[in-house]
């Protein structure tokens, strides 16, 4: 797919650990309440893209936001979400929204990194057991742009940054 075909910012958003880790049996290994308040801060009022286990890892649609859910299953129907069928299809319900934001599984972000422009990463300094992974980074095709590390508290046992990397055109 070739990127120029599309005239929004495509965000990859997520969480990861030092391995990649994503999750395990479709939930969240830690929380962090700093990075779920920056997911909510940076996707509000965006349109968000997301495979079918992501979506029913969650209570709910997400307020504010503008769900789609990327499936294969073609007979898939979700409460307050979009449905789609494919890239192109997803980003066509996203919209006139200028930036849509990926926000998994493992699969989608696999999906979308080629034709994605930022990444929004949550790096958790620490190495976890699972079953659910981000795509490796390419580095010679991406620039980490702003890094910003936050050390462990009380109600935070990890050290974690908050990276943003920008693809090289």
């Amino acid at each position: 797919m070739i990127k120029t075909n599309y005239s929004k910012e495509i965000i990859l958003i997520a969480a990861v650990s030092e391995n990649n880790v994503l999750g395990r049996d479709n939930k969240l290994i830690w929380h962090i309440s700093e990075d779920l308040k920056r997911f909510k801060k940076l996707t509000n009022g965006h349109a968000i893209i997301m495979g079918r286990k992501t979506f029913e890892s969650m209570p709910a649609a997400l307020p504010g936001r503008k769900n789609i859910i990327l499936t294969r299953n073609k007979k898939y129907d979700a409460k307050d979400a979009f449905i789609a069928h494919s890239i192109h299809e997803a980003l066509k319900l996203s919209g006139d929204d200028p930036l849509p934001y990926v926000i998994g599984g493992g699969e989608i972000y696999s999906l979308f990194l080629p034709i994605a422009d930022k990444i929004e990463l949550t790096r958790v300094h620490k190495t976890f057991e699972g079953d659910a992974f981000f795509p490796k980074i390419d580095m010679s095709k991406w620039i980490l742009h702003s890094s910003e590390k936050n050390n462990s508290s009380v109600n935070q046992p990890y050290n974690y940054s908050f990276l943003t990397y920008t693809k090289i055109k």
